[in-house]
């Protein structure tokens, strides 16, 4: 787990809250009372001790840091991925040995959520629609090349302005590795600080952003630039078995690519989207079914897939709420914050039988980016967050109009945004996404700047037909 350091106001509303949840609960009864006067001494020094640390920490405050702007990669239309397509695709190429997995990828296919406007790889458009190595990099190229051409000439950031790459890539890294690739079609300084995110799921999009964020605020004004791009291969990932888990990856993973750069440079400020205020990471992983969830392997024939459990749905939801039990007092307003402190202290006083709120984040943010990983998945966050169906509309269409582009995804739902001219400058907007591991990450942005439309945002020719009556 790693986190931001608070701003000063949140470290002395913390303590407040600490402070008044125990004074509401000392007449409760007798045996609270005499509980809370053996510990509230402790308490007391301990949460005035922290304080006095965080605001010892605020008088340094690193630079901040903002996202300059970003890119997502929109295929040609002759890429679409139709369900006749992709079903003429399974029945032709006489993969599988029986029915039964076609039917159930159809009957997986129909109740995904997913339209018939989402990419497929270009493996699937061939004579042969065999995946080789040839077809995985061409679809890493199109991706990379296209997002990041698309943002450096938007931003007007020259190439020898780039003083960190850093790709993430969850299922495929080849050698030499995609930042190598950019470096070398780009021509980067040989002084550029090159790093290769893997095996990190649909979370590493949020997470590289946090790298970026920690290398920018500890790099003083040396590093002003990090270039951040996030994409995924599914090519060499087709799964060709007859595993009913691992057959789920091939009806909902679809082509994306996203490209950001993120800056510390104060001179670009007034040219920027965003400000990221807060950045938080939990690893799960220690935990067996969690590290389990979403697992990598073979199935009893040798057949290498990448297996989504029944118990997935359920492990998001409870690392969630561990999550969020850490997010609550870095974002939530006063009066939120006051009734989630006091219905914490009263579930351990209660010995969990007096189960904490659900804060209602829709007061601490303008807009919420929910991760796009499914329609089960995108359910299940709104029932543990309570979110009204308005909040998660965008992570639905999204992930009707893309598919889930893995670890891009929260790129093209930002960009949903934007083309509905939702956003504003001042407003506050939460990205979530989870990943194998398993792995929740958040980030949390403010709009320093109200966008103009731009001529390569993804949803430009289809905003017009969402958000859809049915889903």
């Amino acid at each position: 787990m790693e986190l931001t350091s608070l701003p000063l106001h949140r470290c002395l509303q913390l303590t407040f809250f600490v402070l008044l949840s125990i004074t509401l609960l000392l007449p409760i009864t007798t045996t609270i009372f005499q509980f809370l006067t053996t510990h509230l001494l402790i308490t007391t020094l301990t949460t005035l001790s922290a304080t006095i640390l965080l605001i010892i920490r605020h008088k340094t405050q690193p630079y901040p840091v903002f996202l300059l702007n970003y890119s997502c990669f929109k295929p040609p239309n002759d890429r679409k991925c139709t369900y006749d397509l992709a079903n003429n695709f399974v029945l032709q190429s006489s993969r599988f040995s029986s029915a039964e997995p076609v039917t159930f990828m159809q009957n997986i296919y129909l109740k995904s959520g997913l339209g018939n406007d989402t990419y497929a790889p270009p493996f699937m458009f061939e004579e042969n629609q065999t995946p080789t190595m040839k077809n995985a990099i061409q679809e890493a190229e199109e991706g990379v090349f296209a997002a990041v051409d698309s943002l450096l000439a938007k931003t007007l950031v020259l190439p020898e302005d780039i003083d960190v790459v850093i790709v993430t890539c969850g299922s495929f890294s080849p050698s030499p590795s995609i930042s190598s690739l950019i470096v070398n079609h780009y021509k980067l300084r040989s002084d550029v600080k090159t790093y290769n995110l893997s095996g990190m799921g649909c979370s590493s999009g949020v997470l590289s952003i946090d790298l970026a964020y920690r290398i920018l605020r500890g790099s003083g004004r040396k590093i002003k630039n990090a270039l951040v791009v996030v994409t995924e291969s599914i090519t060499l990932n087709w799964y060709d078995g007859e595993e009913r888990s691992m057959l789920v990856t091939n009806c909902i993973f679809r082509v994306g690519c996203a490209a950001a750069i993120i800056t510390n440079d104060p001179n670009r400020k007034s040219s920027s989207k965003m400000e990221l205020t807060h950045s938080l990471r939990t690893h799960h992983g220690a935990d067996d079914s969690a590290y389990h969830a979403a697992f990598q392997e073979e199935d009893n024939k040798g057949i290498t897939g990448v297996s989504l459990t029944k118990d997935l749905i359920r492990v998001a939801g409870v690392n969630l709420r561990q999550h969020i039990k850490i997010l609550a007092p870095r974002v939530l307003p006063l009066n939120q914050l006051v009734g989630y402190v006091y219905s914490v202290v009263m579930n351990a006083l209660s010995g969990g039988q007096m189960k904490p709120i659900v804060p209602d984040f829709t007061a601490a943010f303008d807009h919420i980016c929910v991760h796009t990983g499914g329609k089960a998945v995108i359910e299940q966050v709104g029932r543990v967050m309570k979110l009204a169906d308005s909040v998660t509309e965008p992570a639905r269409m999204c992930l009707n109009r893309f598919g889930n582009t893995s670890s891009s995804l929260v790129f093209y739902e930002l960009a949903y945004f934007e083309a509905k001219q939702r956003v504003k400058k001042g407003d506050k907007m939460w990205m979530l996404a989870f990943g194998t591991g398993f792995k929740v990450g958040s980030l949390v942005w403010k709009w320093v700047n109200s966008p103009e439309p731009e001529v390569d945002n993804p949803w430009n020719d289809s905003i017009h037909q969402y958000p859809l009556k049915t889903w």
